[in-house]
């Protein structure tokens, strides 16, 4: 059953082609002002500020982001407490095109790895990681074609916050979210809070 579900996400993932056009670095600079002071100046992540790490993320990805956000496709759920917050931020942001060149500039900065801050079983969260490598590449390194993010390297507090939002049902919800959807039926073999920290352990040891 979990082999035929995992084949049925491939190939909706596959079939759907990303609205996207590459935005321009040098424009986006002044709009990330706003951003720094939660993501940090290079976009390093405060988790002081629940602001995870966004240097080192496909602007792809980082573009789908902030236009669901900005349209009410993320961020809307009275129990995605911290998406609530980014909402009004992406807002901000006038157009599509402002949206690229935020995300491009996003993409210019320096990548750091950050510091970890969950422990899990690294072994028991390699074994479950198996299915996520399906789309998000055994390395972690995310698949634009998959519509996969990259998980290597993100800020592990948001990825636990992320998979627990999945989970239930506090993200990928919204009728117009097809690939957080996706995200959320995949979350859902995570049997507990232990299995989410277990694969998120193991994530951080992807650099």
């Amino acid at each position: 059953m979990k082999k035929i579900l995992i084949s049925a996400l491939l190939i909706a993932a596959a079939s759907a082609a990303p609205a996207y056009a590459a935005g321009d670095a040098v424009a986006g600079k002044a709009l990330y002002g706003t951003c720094g002071a939660c993501h940090g100046a290079n976009a390093e992540g405060n988790q002081a500020m629940n602001a995870p790490k966004l240097a080192g993320q496909g602007e792809w990805y980082l573009f789908r982001q902030l236009s669901n956000f900005k349209v009410g496709v993320r961020g809307t759920n009275a129990n995605d407490t911290f998406g609530k917050t980014m909402a009004p931020m992406a807002m901000m942001l006038a157009d599509d095109t402002a949206i690229a060149n935020v995300a491009a500039y996003i993409t210019s900065l320096p990548v750091s790895q950050p510091a970890a801050t969950v422990q899990g079983d690294v072994s028991a969260g390699k074994m479950a990681y198996a299915t996520c490598s399906a789309c998000h590449g055994a390395d972690g390194k995310g698949n634009q074609a998959m519509n996969a993010p990259i998980l290597a390297g993100q800020s592990d507090f948001y990825l636990v916050t992320q998979l627990k939002n999945f989970k239930s049902g506090a993200r990928g919800a919204h009728a117009k979210d097809s690939y957080g959807m996706q995200m959320a039926s995949m979350a859902k073999m995570l049997a507990d809070d232990a299995a989410i920290n277990n694969v998120v352990a193991y994530i951080n040891t992807l650099k």
